[in-house]
């Protein structure tokens, strides 16, 4: 049931510019695997073999962590409506940090300018594999809308507060590996 191909065409950036949620899987040699869910409406597809998200501050930083250690990164987005489709990207990533002269010419292209609240990197995928299956074991949703929490807990925590929490949080990962937000993480 599962097709593979060497990149993203029209009718897979269709159904990923659909989807409401991804999840991103990373591990290196001896870590545990992380997997994190995501809102799509920070991915963009860049072309065929490379799309790039706007990850904003969360309670870890593993994905950071494991790409700057062995790079390995899979995208996946399962239609939760609409006729059922396992999407998955994989490939090799890396971080772009906040403030660089990349992750700004990112912002202003491919996001309008815009960063929202919290915003810490861009993990950039470079895509060596796409694959889809079936999907028929997904359940059924209905998408309500975004969460507002992230939004109002970087707000309340103002731009000093994100610095500290990040310091604290996000400079290792779980396993203590460098996540390189920091020059002396």
């Amino acid at each position: 049931m599962a097709k593979q191909f060497q990149s993203i065409d029209n009718r897979l950036k269709d159904f990923i510019d659909r989807q409401h949620i991804f999840f991103t899987a990373s591990a290196t040699d001896g870590s545990r695997v992380n997997v994190s869910p995501r809102e799509a409406g920070c991915l963009r597809v860049i072309d065929g073999n490379t799309v790039v998200y706007l990850d904003r501050t969360g309670s870890g930083n593993e994905t950071a962590a494991h790409l700057r250690a062995d790079g390995r990164l899979t995208i996946m987005f399962c239609a939760v409506d609409g006729p059922p489709m396992i999407l998955r990207l994989y490939g090799r990533g890396r971080s772009i940090p906040r403030g660089s002269q990349e992750y700004n010419n990112i912002l202003i292209c491919h996001y309008d300018g815009a960063e929202p609240s919290g915003a810490r990197q861009v993990i950039l995928l470079d895509i060596d594999l796409v694959q889809t299956s079936c999907g028929f074991g997904v359940p059924l949703f209905h998408y309500k809308a975004e969460r507002p929490s992230l939004d109002q807990w970087t707000d309340a925590k103002g731009p000093d507060g994100i610095e500290i929490y990040r310091r604290e949080k996000n400079a290792y990962s779980m396993d203590g590996l460098p996540t390189g937000m920091f020059d002396d993480a």
